[in-house]
């Protein structure tokens, strides 16, 4: 059986690249263009990944996240964004991320990794964060 991924994305030319990618490579793919759309599809679906954009025009990724594993605790999380510094975000619930713009290739390798790597309790207080040290100015 496929694994199942639920794409929450207001951007439709984005749905459609995303889900084309992900279908090719074997994921059964349902898309929700926000929220509430993605709520209703959760039950009869039964995502084992959620990948969701985290700036929504009505509904936040994370706040869709959360929603959704309180139907499904055992769902896997990844937000993406092209916000700068998005890979700040408070992913201490155990979600993973990934920045915008990705090749299909990146996107593939990270929701494998995601879906093959045992998952942080959510009562681990440290950040996923890939940050990257400030760069310090030359001279006194």
């Amino acid at each position: 059986m496929a694994t199942k991924v639920l794409l929450v994305d207001d951007d439709v030319d984005l749905q459609e690249i995303l889900q084309i990618c992900l279908s090719q490579w074997g994921f059964e793919v349902a898309v929700a263009s926000d929220g509430k759309a993605a709520g209703q599809m959760a039950d009869s679906f039964r995502p084992d990944i959620v990948l969701s954009d985290v700036m929504m025009p009505d509904m936040s990724g994370p706040v869709v996240a959360q929603l959704l594993r309180k139907r499904r605790p055992d769902m896997r999380v990844m937000l993406m964004s092209g916000y700068p510094d998005g890979d700040m975000l408070f992913l201490n619930h155990g979600w993973h991320f990934i920045e915008k713009p990705f090749l299909p290739a990146k996107l593939i390798e990270r929701v494998n990794e995601v879906l093959h790597t045992p998952e942080r309790s959510q009562g681990d207080y440290h950040f996923d964060t890939r940050i990257k040290p400030k760069r310090q100015g030359s001279g006194a």
